[in-house]
């Protein structure tokens, strides 16, 4: 029995609660959803494409649903008291599927910039966010109609046209839950014709020893000239799984920058499907991934250039130590209607103990001749040369293991356009790497 099944009854015992505690467009999907998954399984490992990761293990376990948007109790500020430098910005927090608006956010929330709950803004604004809600996500895909059949809340942002935001957005995204618990949500962003944000999301986990679920469908739509920019941190705990499809269309003149990095985790499975449909886009995908213990950390990708002109560059590196494992596939399609396409694509991956594994696959998919298209891929173990050298130099055998991980990441989080962020990710990469991640004494985050 596929582990959807056990999601199919759930909706169909409690269809009138699911209903009366949502809003009607959120609603308007739901039984097409449910319609379509009946025959359906997620995923399972081995599939084309899913080599490393079953999506079906993830999702089989007995999670609990908040259908009647129960308050759970969450301590907010245990999130910030960890060691990291301070970031000025516009702060929303989403409490397991429900998100909660800071004062500083309903206060200095610029004219033109939206950032709230995707249920109100689906009340309050239901043909606007219509226009963007399940438009750029593949309806037949099974884990997106999984979301839709159970969707209640998630985050609305809207950068208006022209709108250049200097301050980040922030969403910290917190598990706490008493009982084993699934998260569904759905990120809707919306760029207009010549504005520019900078997006960051952090996830984390309070309750530790509590199994953890997120679903969460990321829809992402760039409109001319618009430029954007998101990061995304994960430093959860390893009872959390978290599966993250992120669809992205660029119109004409659009920039995007992603950032992915897993810190801390238990299994990780994260795709991007990137669309370019207009000319002279620039498309930026990058990746961090700290794999230890039996964590696992997959990443897919495919940027898919349909219009000529546009420049894209995909750079991932994995660090793997203990029994973990990680994945990553990558690919670049250029349609024949691309030329003068430029994709690259680089996966380097460190394996720190002789049971870590690594699996890769970069791949090409080119159908016109006027291009420019690399790929690659390595994996390896540390430089036992420069390891001697800098012990010969009075430097410790871990301190030297740690310099030499650090300057391996680097090259990732060099890319990173938000100083602020940029110095945040090299602290935090920092106290992962040392064995001494997030030490505060208070959170519960510590190693």
């Amino acid at each position: 029995m596929s582990s959807i099944t056990q999601y199919l009854n759930l909706y169909r015992d409690n269809r009138a609660d699911v209903h009366s505690h949502s809003v009607e467009l959120l609603n308007e999907s739901r039984d097409d959803a449910y319609a379509f998954l009946q025959d359906k399984s997620l995923p399972d490992k081995g599939e084309e494409g899913f080599e490393k990761t079953s999506i079906e293990d993830m999702f089989s376990p007995d999670f609990g649903v908040n259908i009647c948007r129960l308050n759970i109790p969450v301590d907010v500020a245990a999130s910030f008291k960890c060691d990291v430098p301070n970031i000025s910005t516009l702060l929303g927090v989403v409490v397991n599927d429900m998100f909660v608006p800071t004062a500083t956010l309903l206060k200095n929330c610029p004219e033109g910039v939206t950032m709230m709950s995707l249920s109100r803004a689906a009340k309050e604004q239901p043909e606007f966010v219509g226009r963007y809600l399940g438009k750029i996500s593949p309806k037949d895909n099974v884990n997106v109609a999984l979301n839709t059949l159970l969707l209640q809340d998630g985050v609305f942002i809207h950068i208006g046209r022209g709108v250049k935001l200097e301050k980040p957005l922030q969403i910290v995204n917190i598990f706490n839950s008493p009982a084993p618990m699934m998260s569904v949500r759905r990120v809707v962003i919306v760029a207009e014709e010549g504005s520019s944000a900078n997006i960051l999301f952090c996830d984390h986990t309070q309750t530790r020893d509590i199994d953890y679920l997120s679903s969460e469908v990321f829809e992402v739509s760039l409109a001319e000239n618009s430029h954007i920019s998101i990061c995304g941190i994960e430093e959860s705990s390893n009872h959390t799984r978290r599966y993250q499809q992120v669809f992205v269309r660029q119109e004409s003149g659009s920039n995007l920058y992603i950032n992915s990095s897993s810190l801390q985790n238990g299994t990780t499975r994260n795709d991007f499907t990137i669309d370019i449909v207009g000319e002279h886009c620039e498309t930026y995908l990058t990746g961090i991934a700290i794999a230890d213990g039996e964590g696992t950390v997959d990443n897919n990708s495919n940027v898919n250039h349909l219009a000529p002109h546009s420049h894209s560059n995909q750079l991932f590196k994995y660090l793997v130590d203990g029994k973990a494992q990680g994945a990553f596939e990558g690919g670049i399609y250029v349609a024949q209607t691309a030329p003068f396409t430029e994709g690259y694509q680089s996966n380097s991956n460190l394996l720190a103990s002789t049971t870590a594994r690594m699996h890769t696959k970069p791949q090409l998919l080119i159908y016109n001749d006027e291009v420019k298209c690399s790929h690659g891929a390595s994996t390896g173990q540390l430089d036992e040369n420069a390891l001697f050298y800098m012990q010969q130099r009075g430097i410790p055998k871990d301190v030297a293991r740690t310099l030499l991980m650090q300057a391996f990441m680097s090259e990732v989080i060099d890319t990173i356009p938000v100083e602020g962020v940029k110095d945040r990710m090299r602290h935090l990469v920092e106290k992962r790497l040392s064995g001494d991640f997030m030490l505060c004494g208070e959170c519960g985050s510590c190693k």
